[in-house]
């Protein structure tokens, strides 16, 4: 309870770092009002709106009423007077549904080929594994997206190329009671086979493109891992007593070097949300990501430092859920 209690009350000064250092980012580079709406509207009009947002007080005062404004659960308005907590409610779940999806992409490809990597060793499908996962994480999300992209929907026509689900299906799906705005399990509430083919269909490319960085980075961590676990005492004693290299390997020591993976993945969600952002803006899928390019685009400053302070704050909880089922899975962090 000690420990949990410690990392429960990390959540706070990590979230205000890093909500501080966003806020001050974009006051820095200049008034976001102006950035938004310069050139679109005349000037008295720009101050008038400058005026009603607090732009023109003390920047003290302004970071008050922001970090005020968070403890109530306001993240700021859009330009065109739209809250961000509804932007985040409207296009968030499509976004977790994508890193959802290529997390199952990233354990499906790191941990079976670094367990088949180590126990390989140094041997040609070592090295060959072992370049693959420097070059799954090294590539740039929307390169690896396009690749696919010109590869299995254009070249092939196997899997579709942009979008959640195909524009009958969305359609059908909206009138799903209860409506999740999880399209999977809206397309199995539908009772449609054909339709939930369809979503599934769409989510390949995608959850693709993201899974493999993560899935580059948990082939090299489980390889190392176990490779380390391999030479450990209790390792030995068990070859020792006649068991052979199967059971030694998956029943001793291959779960033990699964717990660095499951350390690290709360560092992976952060990485995945982030190339979520290119990922979306590839393949058109409708989420956070691609909301927050938009605004980028338009130059709404206001509305990126709210996604991002959400963000922040949803990264800071999912370190603290990770650390919690490390430290059930592993009682010696805890000393």
């Amino acid at each position: 309870m000690r420990y949990l209690g410690v990392r429960a009350l990390l959540i706070v000064p990590t979230a205000w770092i890093l909500v501080t250092v966003v806020f001050f980012l974009m006051r820095v580079i200049g008034d976001p009002i102006t950035a938004a709406l310069g050139g679109r509207l005349p000037a008295d009009q720009i101050e008038a709106r400058k005026e009603a947002a607090g732009l023109n007080r003390p920047i003290l005062e302004q970071y008050w009423e922001y970090i005020s404004g968070l403890l109530r659960g306001d993240f700021g308005r859009t330009a065109d007077n739209r809250a961000v907590t509804e932007v985040v409610s409207t296009y968030g779940v499509a976004t977790l549904e994508l890193v959802f999806w290529a997390l199952i992409v990233a354990f499906i490809v790191g941990v079976p080929l670094g367990r088949y990597a180590a126990t390989h060793r140094d041997s040609g499908s070592d090295v060959v594994l072992r370049l693959f996962a420097i070059l799954a994480y090294a590539a740039p999300v929307f390169f690896v997206g396009l690749v696919l992209k010109l590869i299995f929907s254009v070249q092939l026509g196997w899997l579709p190329g942009s979008g959640r689900a195909s524009a009958q299906v969305e359609l059908d799906l909206m009138h799903v009671s209860p409506k999740t705005n999880i399209l999977i399990i809206d397309a199995i509430l539908y009772g449609d086979m054909g339709h939930l083919i369809d979503v599934l269909k769409h989510a390949v490319l995608p959850a693709v493109a993201l899974g493999l960085l993560t899935g580059g980075v948990f082939l090299r961590l489980v390889r190392i891992n176990l490779i380390q676990t391999l030479r450990a005492d209790y390792v030995d004693a068990a070859r020792a007593r006649g068991l052979s290299a199967r059971t030694v390997t998956g029943r001793h020591a291959f779960r033990n070097a699964l717990i660095p993976v499951v350390t690290v993945m709360g560092m992976q969600i952060a990485m995945l949300l982030s190339g979520a952002v290119l990922t979306e803006k590839t393949f058109n899928w409708p989420g956070l990501g691609h909301q927050f390019a938009e605004y980028l685009s338009s130059r709404d400053f206001m509305a990126v430092q709210g996604i991002v302070a959400f963000i922040a704050l949803l990264v800071a909880v999912m370190s603290f859920v990770i650390d919690f089922i490390v430290a059930m899975v592993d009682p010696r962090v805890r000393f």
